[in-house]
């Protein structure tokens, strides 16, 4: 993880493999099947339609994904969203009657200062977007994560395509408790009761580069698989997981972090590796030869 001119589309199998955890046992952790090979749609498929939007996950699954990506937030009346940013981005979101998003105003159209049925009427996708140029230009608004996964789920059935494995970030940062989002337990208690409702199973992921909700649903469901997220050129593999305080089932990083001795690391634990994010058909081949469980990319159509 997207009302006046409007394009909706859907709203606007393969071989697998068991693997084990180190942690608690969960769906598609120690002894479930998993993908031999997670093919990770970027916010849906943010190279060929507007990110985090219902077309954006349709097309994934078009394009090959096995699995999509998506950031959730939580607005003012407290409906879990489907955003990457925690506030309207200018460059490809557009106010409700078609003009720009004034930058210098952009704080105050935070999601959770605003109501849902506000923040829907904002137009996702109608401008140009230079840094994707495959992408398409067509009007989408910010869907309710719900929403979404019926949406896709409901696609995918109609054109029998293997249903996706859904990986939803958690996005906040301790500082901006409050403003930008709720405190952790706040933030879980609104997002589960909606996952739990989909009845996804081994097919949920849930990751962030925010150790703290993710030691929540540790504590409070410990069947549902975990992702760590990280960039951090200066905290290595053990650095990590000490912060989190269990072993997840999944150590996602910046792609340019993977070495062999991290998918080592990982591998001696049953911890998979899903790095982000890969743009390039040459770069998927050298992740895919150092041995990566998986890839996020923003063109899924580009692997192989």
């Amino acid at each position: 993880m997207v009302v006046a001119g409007i394009v909706l589309l859907g709203g606007c199998r393969g071989a697998s493999k068991s693997v084990g955890h180190a942690g608690s046992p969960g769906p598609g952790v120690g002894g479930g099947a998993y993908p031999a090979f997670f093919k990770v749609g970027h916010r849906g498929t943010r190279g060929l339609m507007p990110e985090n939007t219902i077309p954006a996950m349709e097309k994934g699954l078009e394009a090959g994904a096995n699995t999509l990506e998506l950031d959730v937030h939580i607005s003012r009346d407290g409906q879990v969203l489907v955003y990457h940013d925690e506030s309207f981005n200018p460059d490809y979101t557009s106010m409700p009657d078609g003009s720009d998003i004034p930058k210098d105003q952009r704080k105050k159209y935070t999601f959770y200062q605003m109501d849902y049925p506000e923040i829907r009427k904002f137009v996702i996708g109608r401008k140009d977007y230079p840094a994707f140029p495959r992408q398409r230009r067509m009007d989408c608004y910010t869907p309710l994560v719900g929403e979404m996964i019926d949406s896709v789920e409901a696609y995918a059935s109609a054109r029998r395509l293997s249903p996706p494995y859904w990986l939803v970030e958690i996005k906040s940062k301790e500082k901006t408790d409050g403003f930008d989002q709720p405190a952790p337990d706040e933030f879980i208690r609104l997002l589960l009761p909606v996952l739990d409702s989909k009845r996804l199973g081994r097919r949920l992921i849930v990751q962030s580069f925010d150790v703290r909700p993710l030691q929540v649903i540790h504590r409070l469901r410990p069947d549902i698989a975990l992702g760590y997220l990280t960039d951090d050129k200066n905290a290595g593999f053990s650095d990590n997981i000490r912060a989190l305080g269990f072993e997840p089932a999944f150590y996602n990083p910046n792609f340019h972090l993977v070495t062999p001795e991290l998918l080592k690391q990982c591998h001696e634990r049953h911890i998979l590796v899903e790095p982000w994010t890969v743009e390039t058909a040459d770069e998927m081949g050298r992740m895919k030869a150092l041995g990566v469980d998986g890839i996020i990319t923003d063109y899924p159509d580009l692997l192989q």
